[in-house]
């Protein structure tokens, strides 16, 4: 007899208003290959994010620049065949959408169509409303990403929080309402001070999600290698760490190499 795939409620765009409307925090972390999106959808996440920050842990780069929208199709292919539940959003990478909305589009739409995901997410207010406006034309959800955009590093010139001053603060939550009446359906705050995040969250419709963004949001997001302790040189006040699988692996690998030394691996019962 077969067995019976385990129920559940597919997350979309309108499961996460209706997750804000009745006060339901959100989950999100981020997957960038199959096995562990499997793993994330599988435990029960409400979003994947496919972020450009694959740039970072899976390809060894400084920062979120260097990676491409083919390398960002092929992230996000992987991750949608494991996908069942969560909602799949996928960074737009530097380069395929700034200045020039039309580009933006065809970024947006070849996303959508060569790894079949359900979103895009783009950083920027005002500066990108013309791409956002652009890419809803085509039916493709939008995320907006405001605060520190890893994408401008090079423009901030340091990693630091934002919006601490009331001019930027003012303008950033000015941006918030503009990517809301531009039709985006949630925005990500990253590192902004906790206060600001939940004036933004309370004067928006749309879904607030936060990354060091403190917990007056409607949900968080992590970056998963962070939080599982894969990696370890990054630690950030905002950043909790579920596991430390650095050693957990490491330790295994140690284990796996003194076994095949000492000619312990594998035994008799470990061949054909």
């Amino acid at each position: 007899m077969p067995t019976r795939k385990k129920e559940f409620k597919k997350i979309t765009t309108h499961v996460l208003q209706e997750m804000k409307r009745n006060g339901e925090k959100i989950s999100m972390l981020t997957a960038y290959d199959y096995t562990m999106a499997s793993i994330v959808d599988n435990a029960g996440i409400d979003v994947i994010l496919v972020g450009d920050s694959a740039s970072n842990v899976m390809a060894g780069h400084e920062t979120t620049l260097p990676i491409t929208l083919d390398q960002m199709i092929y992230h996000a292919s992987s991750v949608i065949r494991a996908t069942d539940r969560a909602l799949v959003v996928v960074d737009l990478p530097f380069g395929s959408y700034q200045g020039n909305s039309k580009e933006a589009l065809n970024s947006a739409i070849r996303i959508m169509k060569e790894s079949g995901a359900h979103s895009v997410k783009l950083e920027g207010g005002r500066e990108v409303r013309e791409s956002v406006a652009r890419i809803l034309t085509a039916g493709i959800p939008v995320m907006g990403h405001l605060g520190l955009t890893p994408q401008s590093i090079y423009k901030f010139g340091t990693y630091t929080v934002r919006a601490r001053e009331e001019e930027e603060a003012d303008n950033l939550l000015a941006d918030a309402h503009l990517l809301q009446e531009a039709g985006c359906f949630a925005i990500v705050l990253e590192k902004i001070p906790a206060s600001l995040a939940e004036k933004v969250a309370k004067e928006l419709t749309i879904p607030v999600i936060g990354i060091g963004a403190g917990g007056g949001v409607d949900g968080q997001v992590l970056v998963v290698h962070d939080m599982l302790g894969l990696t370890t040189e990054f630690s950030p006040r905002f950043l909790r760490r579920y596991a430390n699988l650095f050693d957990t692996i490491s330790g295994a690998v140690k284990n796996y190499i003194t076994d095949v030394k000492a000619k312990d691996f594998p035994n008799t019962n470990e061949q054909y």
